[in-house]
Protein backbone atom coordinates (compact mmCIF):
# COMPACT_ATOMS: atom_id res chain seq x y z
CA UNK A 1 0.00 0.00 0.00
CA UNK A 2 3.10 2.22 -0.15
CA UNK A 3 4.67 3.37 -3.42
CA UNK A 4 7.39 5.74 -4.56
CA UNK A 5 5.20 6.88 -7.48
CA UNK A 6 5.01 10.67 -7.63
CA UNK A 7 3.27 13.08 -9.96
CA UNK A 8 6.34 15.30 -9.57
CA UNK A 9 9.33 12.97 -9.88
CA UNK A 10 8.37 9.59 -11.39
CA UNK A 11 9.48 8.70 -14.94
CA UNK A 12 7.56 10.83 -17.42
CA UNK A 13 6.80 13.56 -14.87
CA UNK A 14 9.99 15.54 -15.06
CA UNK A 15 10.67 17.98 -17.86
CA UNK A 16 11.49 15.88 -20.94
CA UNK A 17 11.18 16.35 -24.71
CA UNK A 18 8.22 14.62 -26.40
CA UNK A 19 6.98 13.37 -23.03
CA UNK A 20 3.58 11.91 -22.22
CA UNK A 21 2.92 12.70 -18.55
CA UNK A 22 -0.75 11.70 -18.84
CA UNK A 23 0.14 8.27 -20.19
CA UNK A 24 2.79 7.89 -17.52
CA UNK A 25 0.32 8.79 -14.76
CA UNK A 26 -2.25 6.34 -16.17
CA UNK A 27 0.11 3.43 -15.49
CA UNK A 28 -0.87 3.53 -11.80
CA UNK A 29 -4.10 1.78 -12.79
CA UNK A 30 -2.05 -1.43 -13.08
CA UNK A 31 -1.57 -1.26 -9.30
CA UNK A 32 -3.81 -0.96 -6.23
CA UNK A 33 -6.74 1.51 -6.34
CA UNK A 34 -5.40 3.40 -3.31
CA UNK A 35 -1.81 3.65 -2.11
CA UNK A 36 0.41 5.94 -0.10
CA UNK A 37 2.73 7.93 -2.35
CA UNK A 38 5.81 8.83 -0.31
CA UNK A 39 6.71 12.08 -2.09
CA UNK A 40 3.74 13.46 -3.96
CA UNK A 41 3.70 17.20 -3.27
CA UNK A 42 5.90 20.05 -4.38
CA UNK A 43 7.69 20.08 -1.02
CA UNK A 44 8.09 16.29 -0.91
CA UNK A 45 5.24 15.39 1.44
CA UNK A 46 3.45 12.09 1.10
CA UNK A 47 -0.18 11.74 0.05
CA UNK A 48 -2.69 8.99 -0.26
CA UNK A 49 -3.32 8.65 -3.98
CA UNK A 50 -6.82 7.67 -5.08
CA UNK A 51 -6.77 6.19 -8.58
CA UNK A 52 -10.37 5.17 -9.29
CA UNK A 53 -12.78 7.84 -10.53
CA UNK A 54 -15.62 6.62 -8.31
CA UNK A 55 -13.43 6.79 -5.20
CA UNK A 56 -12.21 10.26 -6.08
CA UNK A 57 -15.82 11.40 -6.34
CA UNK A 58 -16.48 10.03 -2.85
CA UNK A 59 -13.57 12.02 -1.44
CA UNK A 60 -14.41 15.23 -3.27
CA UNK A 61 -18.07 15.08 -2.21
CA UNK A 62 -17.39 14.31 1.48
CA UNK A 63 -16.60 17.76 2.86
CA UNK A 64 -16.92 16.61 6.48
CA UNK A 65 -14.10 14.08 6.21
CA UNK A 66 -11.87 15.70 3.59
CA UNK A 67 -11.15 19.40 3.97
CA UNK A 68 -10.19 21.58 1.06
CA UNK A 69 -8.26 24.06 3.23
CA UNK A 70 -4.52 23.58 2.85
CA UNK A 71 -3.36 27.19 2.24
CA UNK A 72 -1.83 26.24 -1.09
CA UNK A 73 -0.91 29.82 -1.95
CA UNK A 74 -0.51 31.38 1.47
CA UNK A 75 1.89 28.65 2.62
CA UNK A 76 4.46 30.03 0.15
CA UNK A 77 4.42 33.17 2.30
CA UNK A 78 4.34 31.39 5.65
CA UNK A 79 0.69 32.44 6.08
CA UNK A 80 -2.47 30.42 6.62
CA UNK A 81 -5.39 32.03 4.78
CA UNK A 82 -7.58 30.29 2.19
CA UNK A 83 -8.08 30.82 -1.49
CA UNK A 84 -11.79 31.62 -1.80
CA UNK A 85 -13.98 29.70 -2.36
CA UNK A 86 -11.64 26.79 -3.29
CA UNK A 87 -10.12 26.28 0.15
CA UNK A 88 -13.18 27.04 2.27
CA UNK A 89 -15.18 24.34 4.01
CA UNK A 90 -18.92 24.54 4.83
CA UNK A 91 -20.73 26.68 5.74
CA UNK A 92 -18.42 29.49 4.54
CA UNK A 93 -17.86 27.76 1.20
CA UNK A 94 -21.56 27.84 0.30
CA UNK A 95 -21.88 31.51 1.27
CA UNK A 96 -19.00 32.64 -0.94
CA UNK A 97 -19.91 30.26 -3.74
CA UNK A 98 -23.40 31.78 -3.88
CA UNK A 99 -21.87 35.24 -3.96
CA UNK A 100 -19.55 34.47 -6.88
CA UNK A 101 -21.60 31.99 -8.94
CA UNK A 102 -23.45 34.67 -10.98
CA UNK A 103 -20.13 36.07 -12.23
CA UNK A 104 -19.18 32.71 -13.77
CA UNK A 105 -22.62 31.52 -14.92
CA UNK A 106 -23.17 30.25 -18.49
CA UNK A 107 -25.19 33.40 -19.20
CA UNK A 108 -22.34 35.62 -18.04
CA UNK A 109 -19.81 33.65 -20.11
CA UNK A 110 -22.06 33.94 -23.19
CA UNK A 111 -22.04 37.70 -22.74
CA UNK A 112 -18.24 37.67 -22.70
CA UNK A 113 -17.93 35.42 -25.75
CA UNK A 114 -17.76 38.14 -28.46
CA UNK A 115 -14.80 39.84 -26.78
CA UNK A 116 -13.10 36.49 -26.09
CA UNK A 117 -13.48 35.45 -29.73
CA UNK A 118 -12.28 38.84 -30.98
CA UNK A 119 -9.16 38.46 -28.84
CA UNK A 120 -8.47 35.00 -30.25
CA UNK A 121 -8.98 36.17 -33.84
CA UNK A 122 -6.65 39.13 -33.40
CA UNK A 123 -3.84 36.94 -32.08
CA UNK A 124 -4.26 34.15 -34.63
CA UNK A 125 -4.47 36.57 -37.58
CA UNK A 126 -1.23 38.18 -36.44
CA UNK A 127 0.43 34.75 -36.28
CA UNK A 128 -0.93 33.81 -39.71
CA UNK A 129 0.36 37.01 -41.29
CA UNK A 130 3.81 36.80 -39.72
CA UNK A 131 5.01 33.41 -41.02
CA UNK A 132 4.55 29.67 -41.36
CA UNK A 133 5.37 28.55 -37.84
CA UNK A 134 5.18 29.74 -34.23
CA UNK A 135 5.76 28.66 -30.66
CA UNK A 136 2.16 28.12 -29.66
CA UNK A 137 2.41 28.67 -25.93
CA UNK A 138 4.30 31.96 -26.15
CA UNK A 139 2.59 33.30 -29.27
CA UNK A 140 -1.00 32.11 -28.82
CA UNK A 141 -2.15 30.07 -25.80
CA UNK A 142 -0.63 32.27 -23.09
CA UNK A 143 -1.39 35.74 -24.49
CA UNK A 144 -4.94 34.60 -25.33
CA UNK A 145 -5.83 33.10 -21.95
CA UNK A 146 -3.96 35.68 -19.88
CA UNK A 147 -5.71 38.41 -21.86
CA UNK A 148 -9.11 36.91 -21.02
CA UNK A 149 -8.34 36.79 -17.30
CA UNK A 150 -6.92 40.31 -17.23
CA UNK A 151 -9.99 41.57 -19.06
CA UNK A 152 -12.14 39.80 -16.48
CA UNK A 153 -10.20 41.55 -13.72
CA UNK A 154 -10.58 44.87 -15.52
CA UNK A 155 -6.99 45.27 -16.74
CA UNK A 156 -5.26 45.65 -20.07
CA UNK A 157 -3.50 42.63 -21.56
CA UNK A 158 -0.12 44.29 -21.78
CA UNK A 159 3.02 42.44 -20.67
CA UNK A 160 1.45 38.97 -20.21
CA UNK A 161 4.97 37.53 -19.87
CA UNK A 162 5.30 39.11 -16.42
CA UNK A 163 2.11 37.48 -15.15
CA UNK A 164 3.00 34.13 -16.68
CA UNK A 165 6.43 34.33 -15.07
CA UNK A 166 4.75 34.75 -11.70
CA UNK A 167 2.53 31.71 -12.37
CA UNK A 168 5.48 29.56 -13.40
CA UNK A 169 7.46 30.62 -10.35
CA UNK A 170 4.52 29.78 -8.11
CA UNK A 171 3.60 26.44 -9.69
CA UNK A 172 6.98 25.14 -10.86
CA UNK A 173 9.64 27.10 -8.99
CA UNK A 174 11.73 26.15 -5.97
CA UNK A 175 10.96 27.45 -2.49
CA UNK A 176 12.64 30.82 -3.06
CA UNK A 177 10.99 31.30 -6.47
CA UNK A 178 7.57 30.32 -5.07
CA UNK A 179 7.80 32.86 -2.28
CA UNK A 180 8.96 35.63 -4.62
CA UNK A 181 6.14 34.88 -7.09
CA UNK A 182 3.54 34.73 -4.31
CA UNK A 183 4.66 38.09 -2.93
CA UNK A 184 4.50 39.68 -6.39
CA UNK A 185 1.00 38.32 -7.05
CA UNK A 186 -0.23 39.38 -3.62
CA UNK A 187 1.10 42.90 -4.04
CA UNK A 188 -0.53 43.09 -7.47
CA UNK A 189 -3.93 41.96 -6.16
CA UNK A 190 -3.77 44.27 -3.13
CA UNK A 191 -2.95 47.25 -5.36
CA UNK A 192 -5.75 46.36 -7.76
CA UNK A 193 -8.25 46.09 -4.90
CA UNK A 194 -7.14 49.47 -3.53
CA UNK A 195 -7.50 51.01 -7.00
CA UNK A 196 -11.02 49.66 -7.45
CA UNK A 197 -12.09 50.98 -4.07
CA UNK A 198 -11.04 54.45 -5.24
CA UNK A 199 -11.99 54.11 -8.90
CA UNK A 200 -14.84 51.60 -9.38
CA UNK A 201 -15.32 50.05 -12.83
CA UNK A 202 -17.54 47.43 -14.45
CA UNK A 203 -15.26 44.50 -13.62
CA UNK A 204 -14.71 41.54 -11.34
CA UNK A 205 -12.50 43.23 -8.75
CA UNK A 206 -14.92 46.13 -8.32
CA UNK A 207 -17.67 43.61 -7.64
CA UNK A 208 -15.51 41.92 -5.01
CA UNK A 209 -14.50 45.06 -3.11
CA UNK A 210 -18.12 46.27 -3.09
CA UNK A 211 -19.65 42.89 -2.18
CA UNK A 212 -21.23 42.09 1.18
CA UNK A 213 -21.93 38.88 3.06
CA UNK A 214 -23.97 38.72 6.24
CA UNK A 215 -24.57 42.49 5.89
CA UNK A 216 -20.85 43.35 6.08
CA UNK A 217 -18.20 44.15 3.47
CA UNK A 218 -15.54 41.55 2.74
CA UNK A 219 -12.36 41.73 4.79
CA UNK A 220 -9.03 42.47 3.15
CA UNK A 221 -8.06 38.80 3.51
CA UNK A 222 -11.30 37.68 1.86
CA UNK A 223 -10.80 40.09 -1.06
CA UNK A 224 -7.24 38.85 -1.33
CA UNK A 225 -8.29 35.18 -1.25
CA UNK A 226 -10.81 35.67 -4.08
CA UNK A 227 -8.57 37.83 -6.26
CA UNK A 228 -5.53 35.59 -5.96
CA UNK A 229 -7.52 32.45 -6.82
CA UNK A 230 -8.97 33.92 -10.01
CA UNK A 231 -5.58 35.27 -11.06
CA UNK A 232 -3.60 32.08 -10.41
CA UNK A 233 -6.24 29.61 -11.64
CA UNK A 234 -6.73 31.46 -14.90
CA UNK A 235 -3.11 32.07 -15.78
CA UNK A 236 -1.75 28.65 -16.51
CA UNK A 237 -4.33 25.87 -16.58
CA UNK A 238 -6.33 26.89 -19.65
CA UNK A 239 -3.21 27.77 -21.63
CA UNK A 240 -1.75 24.34 -20.79
CA UNK A 241 -4.97 22.65 -21.93
CA UNK A 242 -4.90 24.46 -25.28
CA UNK A 243 -1.23 23.54 -25.69
CA UNK A 244 -1.83 19.83 -25.06
CA UNK A 245 -4.85 19.92 -27.41
CA UNK A 246 -2.93 21.49 -30.29
CA UNK A 247 -0.02 19.10 -29.73
CA UNK A 248 -2.49 16.21 -30.03
CA UNK A 249 -3.95 17.58 -33.28
CA UNK A 250 -0.46 18.19 -34.67
CA UNK A 251 0.44 14.54 -34.06
CA UNK A 252 -2.89 13.12 -35.19
CA UNK A 253 -3.68 14.52 -38.66
CA UNK A 254 -6.89 12.48 -38.98
CA UNK A 255 -8.31 14.14 -35.86
CA UNK A 256 -7.17 17.52 -37.14
CA UNK A 257 -8.84 16.91 -40.53
CA UNK A 258 -12.04 15.76 -38.82
CA UNK A 259 -12.37 18.99 -36.82
CA UNK A 260 -11.50 21.09 -39.86
CA UNK A 261 -14.12 19.43 -42.07
CA UNK A 262 -16.77 19.27 -39.32
CA UNK A 263 -16.08 22.16 -36.92
CA UNK A 264 -19.38 21.51 -35.18
CA UNK A 265 -17.60 18.53 -33.60
CA UNK A 266 -15.19 20.79 -31.70
CA UNK A 267 -17.54 21.17 -28.71
CA UNK A 268 -17.79 17.40 -28.18
CA UNK A 269 -14.11 16.90 -29.00
CA UNK A 270 -13.14 19.44 -26.37
CA UNK A 271 -14.72 17.27 -23.67
CA UNK A 272 -12.58 14.31 -24.78
CA UNK A 273 -9.46 16.46 -24.88
CA UNK A 274 -10.26 17.76 -21.39
CA UNK A 275 -10.57 14.15 -20.23
CA UNK A 276 -7.43 12.89 -21.89
CA UNK A 277 -5.21 15.87 -21.09
CA UNK A 278 -6.45 17.03 -17.69
CA UNK A 279 -3.97 19.36 -16.04
CA UNK A 280 -4.81 19.63 -12.32
CA UNK A 281 -4.63 17.42 -9.25
CA UNK A 282 -6.78 18.19 -6.20
CA UNK A 283 -5.43 17.69 -2.67
CA UNK A 284 -7.64 17.25 0.37
CA UNK A 285 -6.74 16.99 4.07
CA UNK A 286 -8.37 14.32 6.25
CA UNK A 287 -10.22 15.87 9.18
CA UNK A 288 -10.39 12.61 11.15
CA UNK A 289 -9.15 9.03 11.16
CA UNK A 290 -11.04 6.93 8.62
CA UNK A 291 -10.81 3.55 6.93
CA UNK A 292 -11.42 4.51 3.30
CA UNK A 293 -11.81 1.56 0.94
CA UNK A 294 -9.29 -0.36 3.06
CA UNK A 295 -6.80 2.49 3.42
CA UNK A 296 -6.06 3.60 7.04
CA UNK A 297 -6.19 7.36 6.44
CA UNK A 298 -5.32 9.40 9.54
CA UNK A 299 -6.35 12.92 10.54
CA UNK A 300 -4.06 15.43 8.82
CA UNK A 301 -3.06 13.08 5.98
CA UNK A 302 -3.04 14.54 2.49
CA UNK A 303 -5.30 12.81 -0.06
CA UNK A 304 -4.59 13.29 -3.76
CA UNK A 305 -7.40 13.20 -6.33
CA UNK A 306 -5.56 13.69 -9.60
CA UNK A 307 -7.96 14.36 -12.46
CA UNK A 308 -5.42 13.09 -14.98
CA UNK A 309 -5.52 9.68 -13.24
CA UNK A 310 -9.28 9.44 -12.69
CA UNK A 311 -9.87 10.37 -16.32
CA UNK A 312 -7.81 7.39 -17.51
CA UNK A 313 -9.67 4.93 -15.26
CA UNK A 314 -10.52 1.79 -17.29
CA UNK A 315 -13.47 1.11 -14.98
CA UNK A 316 -14.96 4.45 -15.99
CA UNK A 317 -13.91 4.87 -19.62
CA UNK A 318 -13.67 2.26 -22.38
CA UNK A 319 -10.13 2.23 -23.83
CA UNK A 320 -9.16 5.19 -21.60
CA UNK A 321 -5.81 5.76 -23.29
CA UNK A 322 -7.44 6.05 -26.71
CA UNK A 323 -8.39 9.65 -27.54
CA UNK A 324 -11.77 9.33 -29.28
CA UNK A 325 -13.04 12.78 -30.29
CA UNK A 326 -16.55 11.33 -30.75
CA UNK A 327 -16.71 9.83 -27.24
CA UNK A 328 -20.18 10.23 -25.73
CA UNK A 329 -21.31 10.36 -22.07
CA UNK A 330 -17.94 11.74 -21.09
CA UNK A 331 -18.13 12.03 -17.28
CA UNK A 332 -14.63 13.39 -16.90
CA UNK A 333 -13.50 15.30 -13.81
CA UNK A 334 -11.14 17.79 -15.45
CA UNK A 335 -12.88 20.49 -13.40
CA UNK A 336 -13.06 18.30 -10.25
CA UNK A 337 -16.30 17.05 -8.74
CA UNK A 338 -18.67 17.84 -5.90
CA UNK A 339 -19.32 21.20 -4.20
CA UNK A 340 -15.80 22.47 -4.99
CA UNK A 341 -16.11 21.82 -8.72
CA UNK A 342 -14.21 24.56 -10.57
CA UNK A 343 -16.12 27.84 -10.32
CA UNK A 344 -14.64 29.01 -13.64
CA UNK A 345 -15.34 25.84 -15.61
CA UNK A 346 -17.83 27.48 -18.01
CA UNK A 347 -15.36 30.23 -18.83
CA UNK A 348 -12.44 27.83 -19.21
CA UNK A 349 -14.42 25.51 -21.47
CA UNK A 350 -15.48 28.35 -23.79
CA UNK A 351 -11.91 29.68 -23.94
CA UNK A 352 -10.66 26.28 -25.09
CA UNK A 353 -13.45 25.83 -27.65
CA UNK A 354 -13.02 29.32 -29.07
CA UNK A 355 -9.25 28.94 -29.12
CA UNK A 356 -9.47 25.71 -31.13
CA UNK A 357 -12.16 27.05 -33.47
CA UNK A 358 -10.21 30.16 -34.37
CA UNK A 359 -6.87 28.39 -34.64
CA UNK A 360 -8.28 25.76 -37.00
CA UNK A 361 -10.15 28.33 -39.11
CA UNK A 362 -7.11 30.57 -39.62
CA UNK A 363 -4.10 28.22 -39.65
CA UNK A 364 -3.64 25.56 -42.40
CA UNK A 365 -2.78 21.94 -41.56
CA UNK A 366 -0.01 22.03 -38.99
CA UNK A 367 2.51 19.64 -37.47
CA UNK A 368 5.29 19.66 -34.92
CA UNK A 369 8.15 21.52 -36.59
CA UNK A 370 10.91 19.18 -37.70
CA UNK A 371 13.93 19.37 -35.45
CA UNK A 372 11.92 20.62 -32.45
CA UNK A 373 10.42 18.75 -29.52
CA UNK A 374 7.75 19.95 -27.08
CA UNK A 375 8.81 19.83 -23.43
CA UNK A 376 6.23 18.33 -21.05
CA UNK A 377 6.12 17.97 -17.29
CA UNK A 378 3.94 16.66 -14.49
CA UNK A 379 3.49 18.29 -11.08
CA UNK A 380 0.61 20.04 -9.38
CA UNK A 381 -0.41 21.41 -12.80
CA UNK A 382 0.74 19.46 -15.87
CA UNK A 383 2.26 21.61 -18.62
CA UNK A 384 3.79 21.79 -22.07
CA UNK A 385 6.36 24.24 -23.46
CA UNK A 386 8.42 24.76 -26.60
CA UNK A 387 5.49 23.63 -28.77
CA UNK A 388 6.65 24.82 -32.20
CA UNK A 389 4.04 24.20 -34.91
CA UNK A 390 4.73 24.44 -38.63
CA UNK A 391 2.33 24.86 -41.57
CA UNK A 392 4.78 25.59 -44.38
Amino acid sequence: MVSDFSLFTSPGMQRIPNGDPHGAAARVHAGPPIFYSLHNTRDGRGTWLITRAKDQRKVLQDLDTFSSHRSLFASALGDDWPLIPLELDPPAHGIFRSLLNPLFSPKRVMALEPSIRARAITIVEKISESGKSCEVMKDFAIPFTVGVILQFLGLSAERPDIFVGWAKGLLQGDKVQRSAAARAILEFIDELAALRRKEPADDFMTFVVQAQIDNRPLTDKEVRGIGVLLFVAGLHTVAAAIGFDLAHLARNPKDQSLLRSEPERIVLATEELLRAYSTVQMIRVATKDIDFEGAPIRKGDYVCCAAMIANRDPAEFEDPNVIDLAREDNRHTAFASGPHRCLGSHLARREIIIGLEEWLSHIPHFRIKEGTAPITHGGHVFGIENLVLDWS
